[in-house]
């Protein structure tokens, strides 16, 4: 069967394969400890499920408008000015079925063949399939681990070409946890804005940040008109299933945008909608208990690891995810085992000591592996001491 050429643009799944080897240990009865996942652990707040339930009970079980309710954008913009500092416009927002949904259609509107797409390195596994599968080049450009990942300025300055058309940023990120200063975000929107270029902040993990209070990218640069915002319900409320994201910024993307998402998904789901709305403006306390829990958590990851002989974290400032370096573990020997790879050490933690995680491979990075710690604590010493126990045999 011949499939279309851009379906051969796209990367199978990274966890496939390790979801897989996991779940077949699981059926043989191993303890298998998850430290893979990409959402928090937390149940989804009360008032935003009663706030679902009240929803179908009223009959709110129809079709939508294609990009979101009013109701929903109308709480989008009271969060977005009291979280955020920021001002749109109604035909400035449109609502989708999750932040990646967000942020594929405005691929989609705004990327095509011989365009080119700054991607940072370590990223999010997603970003170079939105680009390819427009046709569109992802081009990389390498980040300071010492520094939370923020761009090495040289080498993006060198990678912007004519084609080049925008940039994806993602503070705080996944993989890394990492958080950018105000004072890179502006620098790399100053090199922007001197090429034209769309600029893409992916502020999912917005109110995940430990150290600093987070700042959007577009009330530092509400200057310059290109700047695309995208947030969700999913990581801060514990919604990642009831797919809720919005994107805001040039009302004729919106538009595009929504003219797209009316062609496919017709509109976001009715009832996760109205519980958004709950979310968004109703009691704010369980953010505060989740992050709490959160930031105690990273802590301990962070001590555990660093206290591994070979392996070194640096303090992730925002997300659920420590992405440690295991390049002195790297090309050690188990057994007449070589291990080669950080995907070798993932492979190797999972069989013999049932602990999945995520390498760092595929992230752009071959020396880290992806470790969530939105799990209990519990596990998570559990999961560092079997990772622990597995370098000392090595």
């Amino acid at each position: 069967m011949k499939l279309a050429k851009r379906i051969g643009r796209i990367q199978p799944s990274a966890t496939l394969a390790m979801t897989a080897k996991a779940a077949e240990l699981r059926s043989q009865g191993k303890d298998v400890l998850n430290m893979s996942v990409g959402e928090p652990d937390f149940n989804t707040p009360a008032n935003i499920i009663n706030a679902a339930i009240q929803a179908m009970h009223n009959g709110h079980t129809r079709y939508t408008p294609g990009g979101g309710t009013r109701e929903l954008k109308e709480a989008i913009q009271t969060k977005l000015s009291r979280d955020n500092d920021l001002n749109y416009n109604l035909n400035e927002i449109i609502v989708s079925s999750g932040g990646k949904h967000s942020l594929y259609n405005a691929c989609q509107a705004l990327f095509e063949a011989n365009d080119e797409v700054i991607i940072f390195t370590p990223y999010w596994v997603s970003f170079p399939d939105f680009v390819s599968i427009t046709g569109a080049t992802p081009v990389f450009v390498n980040t300071d681990p010492l520094n939370q990942y923020q761009p090495i300025f040289n080498d993006l300055e060198s990678k912007i070409t004519s084609n080049t058309k925008g940039i994806i940023i993602n503070s705080p990120s996944n993989p890394t946890g990492g958080v950018w200063s105000d004072e890179a975000i502006k620098r790399t929107i100053d090199i922007a804005r001197s090429k034209s270029l769309w600029v893409f902040s992916d502020e999912c993990y917005e109110q995940l940040t430990y150290d600093q209070p987070f700042q959007s990218i577009f009330s530092l640069c509400s200057d310059y008109d290109k700047i695309l915002t995208f947030q969700s319900c999913s990581k801060t409320y514990a919604m990642t299933g009831w797919r809720i994201g919005y994107t805001c910024g040039n009302s004729d993307v919106i538009q595009a945008m929504s003219k797209l998402q009316g062609q496919s998904t017709s509109c976001p789901n009715s009832i996760a909608q109205f519980a958004a709305c709950e979310a968004l403006l109703g009691d704010q306390s369980s953010v505060a208990t989740m992050k709490e829990a959160f930031q105690k958590r990273r802590d301990i990851i962070v001590s555990r690891l660093n206290a591994i002989d070979g392996v070194t974290c640096d303090v992730p400032r925002g997300a659920f995810y420590v992405f440690p370096n295991f390049k002195e573990v790297i090309n050690r020997n188990l057994n007449g085992n070589n291990i080669k790879s950080a995907l070798d050490l993932c492979i190797m933690l999972l069989e013999r000591k049932s602990v999945v995680s995520v390498s760092g491979e595929n992230f752009g990075a071959e020396d880290n592996i992806r470790f969530s710690y939105a799990t209990s604590e519990a596990i998570i010493n559990e999961a560092i001491d079997r990772l622990q126990a597995l370098i000392s045999e090595i």
